[in-house]
């Protein structure tokens, strides 16, 4: 088996992501698209934040809706 070296981009994603889906498990939803903070989330906003810069690895621009 070989080991997976992680980035640093690729670690805060994963903190990211289990800040996530601590909420959806604290509020017993599968899916951000059944709250009513859908728009006005700051941990939905720092997981996106997070995907995007471990795509471009922070060397690319922000991506806005």
């Amino acid at each position: 088996m070989s080991d997976i070296i992680l980035d640093e981009w690729q670690l805060v994603l994963g903190q990211k992501r289990q800040a996530l889906e601590s909420c959806q498990k604290d509020k017993h939803s599968s899916s951000c698209l059944k709250c009513e903070k859908l728009l006005d989330c700051d941990i939905r906003d720092a997981y996106i934040k997070a995907v995007y810069d471990s795509m471009s690895k922070g060397q690319g621009g922000g991506f806005e809706f």
